[in-house]
C-alpha cells in the first residue's frame, strides 16, 4: 500500500470514528441566592465626665466637661441620636449635653436632659465616625443648695432612618 493510500484510509477511518461518536455537551445548573442587609445602628461613648460647681450665693453657676467622646456607625439614612437621663436631676440642677455631629449630620446644640429622650443629633446617614467631642454642662441655680452630689446615667440612642 502506498503512503498516499495509507493516509487516505487513515483519514477515512478517523472520520468514521468521529462520525460514530457522540459529541460531549456541558451541563449547567442554576441556583437562586437570597440575601438581606440588616440595619446597623451602633453608638458608643468613652470618657468619665465629672462636673463640680463652686457656687456663689444668690447666683446661677455652671461647670462644663469635655472629657468624653462618642462614636457612631449606621448604614441607614436620616437616623437621629437621642439622650435621656435614667433618673431626674435634683431640684435646682440642670444637666445638659451637646454632641459634635459627624459629617453630614446636624447637632441640636446644648440640650437640657431629663428622663424623656431629646434629640441631640439629627440627619445621621450611612457613616462610621469615631471620637467625636461631646460636652456636658451642669447648671446650679439658687434652689440647688450647697451639699448636693450624685451621679446620673445618660443613655444615648440611635433610632430611625431608612
Amino acid at each position: 500500500m502506498t503512503s498516499a493510500k495509507y493516509v487516505a484510509l487513515s483519514a477515512l477511518a478517523l472520520a468514521a470514528v468521529l462520525a460514530g461518536s457522540t459529541p460531549a455537551f456541558g451541563q449547567a445548573a442554576t441556583q437562586t441566592v437570597k440575601f438581606q442587609v440588616h440595619a446597623i445602628n451602633q453608638i458608643a461613648v468613652t470618657g468619665a465626665p465629672s462636673l463640680s460647681i463652686h457656687a456663689t450665693p444668690g447666683r446661677t453657676a455652671t461647670a462644663t466637661s469635655n472629657a468624653s467622646t462618642w462614636s457612631v456607625t449606621t448604614n441607614q439614612t436620616g437616623a437621629k441620636v437621642t439622650a435621656a437621663l435614667a433618673a431626674p436631676m435634683p431640684s435646682g440642677l440642670t444637666l445638659s449635653l451637646a454632641l459634635t455631629p459627624p459629617a453630614g449630620a446636624r447637632s441640636t446644640g446644648l440640650q437640657s436632659l431629663d428622663t424623656q429622650p431629646v434629640d441631640v443629633v439629627t440627619d445621621v446617614s450611612r457613616l462610621s465616625a469615631a471620637d467625636l467631642p461631646m460636652t456636658y454642662e451642669l447648671e446650679a441655680n439658687v434652689d440647688a443648695g450647697t451639699t448636693l452630689s450624685g451621679t446620673r446615667a445618660v443613655t444615648l440612642t440611635i433610632t430611625g432612618g431608612a
